[in-house]
Parts: structure tokens; C-alpha cells; sequence
């Protein structure tokens, strides 16, 4: 992959520890590039620096360099706000200290990084003017946590760091879940729904679009990908049914119209609700939607920080087929990016967006969290799909999914 790779698709390394530890000299060590201000004034980094680049063997990684969390004030309560959010997103987690210096400061953060099944390493900076202790080197060794001392300003043990993360990546970033190519197969041939409007960036396709064609070519399948309004001709002169029908779950109610019952379908967003999340869980989340009686509070996450236009999915179609379906007004909050609120007892259901701009375990956290919270928790396709009428049809492709709905709804038949 490409300096270019999405961010959710990346390996993120979230750098934290005190100020003035040496954070932002690692990362443009590693980066070897001026990417984060260094100066010897302590809080000199005030938000999260992010710099995606290349890592051999792992490809693309996305290093977050963190703001200290040792800060005061009410400044300083907000830079601490921003780090912990990095928590939600980190896949491994550099714990830097200095000059052999390490507390119950540094030993929470291990303790937190460890709670959440983030793999660590450790590194101590300024290894120049002092080293680890005997006592912590035993520890970390106990628990098989890497200890590498640096000095980041002459570039002494850079290259350690790199191969301890390397040795460290969690190996659900390594054999990631694929999109679709594992329900297509070699040699078959997938028919992709691609409606061109108001949200489709001109002269390109949205991301999720991308990276299932990308998928499929990996996978050695075939594509042919449509308007939704080619869609009836072109399966009527493919030679043979496609292995699957994927479509933007905007245009389900057309592609379900026009495909024959005996063609598997689904969308987009399902089928990044599966690479990205869980779902079985959100499958589940979406059965909440029967539940709903006007007045009930539905979160709406969306990764994208795009400027909402005209009939924007997240803001105005959801909300309205949701509203039809419930038959009276919900109550709607909506967050963008990496933002979600913390407190989550509020909501009768929260909805997740297919989280192409996220990573992995990001949007595994926030499942957990509404999971702890009790609050039922789906995605864009799922929610779509149910409020149509269409979800058992949507959920053609994966068999363990149907047999979820039929144990948790026996009756349910795709919808009111």
C-alpha cells in the first residue's frame, strides 16, 4: 500500500506519556521528518499530531503523537481529553519516559493501555543521561513488554523501536477481515451499485466504493460496476447470475426491485459493518428499531467530517425513514469524526456509519461501549434495510446472521 492508504485501513500507534519526555523527537526520528514542534518548553505538543507513512514489513501505520497527560489547568484538562480519546483508536501503544525516570504515572498508562488489549512497548528516552532500573527491567520482562532505550535526538535506538512494533502488531491489523472477496471468489463476478449524485465527489468514487473494487481484484473475482439504473440490463446480459449484488444502501429499494430473489444482495455498508465491526452485534442493535416509540434519543456517528449537503444520509434520510417507520418524532443527536460522547445511558439506539475513515478498533470500541451501556447499536446499512422492509433480503450473503434474526425474531419478516 501506498503513502496514500486510508487512514482506516493503518496500523495506529498512539505515542503518550509525560511533557517534555521526547514524544514528538521519536516520532520524527522514526518518520525522519520535522512532523511534530520540538522545543525544551514542557506542552509544547496541545493536540493529538497524527503522520501516516510507510513501516516494512506491517505497510501503512498512522503515528499519533499525544499531547502529555500530566498537564494543568483548564488547558490542560482539554489537551488530556484529547489524548484519552486517542485510547479509543490505538491499535499499539508507545509508553515514552526519560532519563530512567518511571512512576505511577507511567504504570497507570501501562495499566490502562493493558486493560483495553493493547499491546505495548516501552521506551525510554534520554537513555543518554539515564536507564532503566534493574527492578522495572525485571517487570516489563515478566510480562513480555518490550523495553528499548533511545536517544531520539541523535537517532540511538530508532531502529529497535520500529522492530518491537513490528513484533508487536496485533494480529487482528495483520489478517484483517476482507470486504467481500471471501463471498465472491475467484473467477465469480460481483455486480457493485454505484449511484452518482450530490454525494459522490466528482470525477471519483466515495471511499467504501474504492476499497471493495480494490478487494474484489484482490480476491481475483470480477467486478462490473453499474448505475442503479443500468443495473436491470446489466444482469440481463451477464452470461450467468453474479455471485453477488452489492449496492449503496440509498438505492435499495430500486436494486431490490431488479434483482432476481435468487441472487444473493447487500450494501456497502453491510458489508463494513462485517470487515470493520461486528456484525452479528449491530445485526442484533438493529432489531431495536421495532422498539423505538416517538420521542426516544438515536445517536447518529458518522467518521466523515464533510460539510452535510442537500438529502445527507446521516442527517436527513435516516432520520427520516426511521421517523416513518416509528410513526411519530425521535429525538436525533449527531457526532462527526473521532468524537462520541461519553456518557451513552441516554439513547435508545445508536447508529454507526459503515466507518471506512475508521480503524478497526475504534469502532470495536464503540460497540463495546454501547454494549457496557446497554444501548443496542447498528450501522447505516443495517438501519436502512430494516426501516425498508428488506432486511432478511439484505442479509442474504451471511448465513450466521440469518440464523441470529430467526432465534432473536422468529416472525420477523424483513420489516413492517
Amino acid at each position: 500500500m501506498s503513502q496514500s492508504a486510508p487512514k482506516g485501513l493503518r496500523l495506529h500507534i498512539g505515542l503518550f506519556g509525560r511533557r517534555n519526555v521526547g514524544k514528538s523527537s521519536l516520532l520524527n526520528a522514526m518518520t525522519r521528518q520535522q512532523v511534530a514542534i520540538v522545543s525544551a518548553c514542557a506542552g509544547t505538543t496541545t493536540d493529538p499530531v497524527e503522520k501516516p507513512m510507510e513501516l516494512l514489513p506491517l505497510g501503512p501505520v498512522l503515528f499519533i503523537d499525544t499531547a502529555g497527560i500530566d498537564d494543568t489547568g483548564a488547558l490542560g484538562a482539554m489537551r488530556i481529553a484529547r489524548t484519552r480519546a486517542v485510547f479509543e483508536r490505538t491499535d499499539l501503544g508507545i509508553i515514552v519516559s526519560a532519563c530512567g525516570e518511571w512512576g505511577g504515572f507511567e504504570a497507570d498508562l501501562l495499566e490502562e493501555l493493558t486493560r483495553r488489549l493493547i499491546p505495548v512497548v516501552v521506551v525510554m528516552n534520554k537513555a543518554d543521561q539515564g536507564r532503566a532500573s534493574d527492578a522495572l527491567v525485571a517487570d516489563l520482562a515478566a510480562r513480555s513488554i518490550p523495553l528499548v532505550h533511545t536517544a531520539a535526538v541523535n537517532g540511538t535506538g530508532i531502529g529497535a523501536v520500529q522492530q518491537r512494533i513490528v513484533e508487536r502488531a496485533p494480529a487482528d491489523f495483520i489478517d484483517n477481515p476482507a470486504i467481500v472477496s471471501d463471498l465472491v471468489g475467484p473467477g465469480e463476478t460481483a455486480v457493485l451499485v454505484v449511484p452518482i449524485d450530490k454525494e459522490a465527489p466528482r470525477g471519483r468514487l466515495i471511499l467504501p466504493q474504492v476499497q471493495t473494487i480494490r478487494d474484489l481484484l484482490d480476491g481475483d473475482s470480477l467486478c462490473l460496476v453499474v448505475k442503479e439504473r443500468e443495473l436491470r440490463h446489466a444482469l440481463s446480459a451477464l452470461a450467468r447470475p453474479p455471485k453477488l449484488v452489492v449496492t449503496d444502501s440509498q438505492a435499495f429499494l430500486k436494486v431490490v426491485a431488479d434483482v432476481p430473489a435468487d441472487v444473493r444482495l447487500t450494501s456497502f455498508s453491510i458489508l463494513f459493518s462485517r470487515s470493520k465491526g461486528d456484525l452479528l452485534t449491530q445485526v442484533a442493535g438493529a432489531l431495536a428499531i421495532e422498539r423505538l416509540q416517538p420521542g426516544d434519543r438515536v445517536l447518529i456517528a458518522e467518521a466523515c467530517t464533510h460539510h452535510p449537503i442537500g438529502e445527507d444520509i446521516g442527517r436527513v434520510k435516516i432520520p427520516r425513514w426511521l421517523t416513518q417507520f416509528v410513526g411519530g418524532q425521535l429525538a436525533f443527536t449527531h457526532v462527526q469524526g473521532h468524537d462520541f460522547p461519553d456518557d451513552l445511558h441516554e439513547y435508545r439506539l445508536a447508529i454507526q456509519c459503515g466507518s471506512c475513515m475508521l480503524n478497526r478498533r475504534e469502532v470495536l470500541g464503540r460497540i463495546a461501549r454501547c454494549r457496557e451501556a446497554g444501548v443496542p447499536v447498528t450501522n447505516y446499512g443495517l438501519a436502512i434495510a430494516y426501516s425498508l422492509g428488506i432486511f432478511a433480503r439484505a442479509l442474504s450473503p451471511f448465513p450466521a446472521a440469518l440464523e441470529l434474526l430467526r432465534s432473536l425474531a422468529p416472525a420477523h419478516n424483513g420489516g413492517r
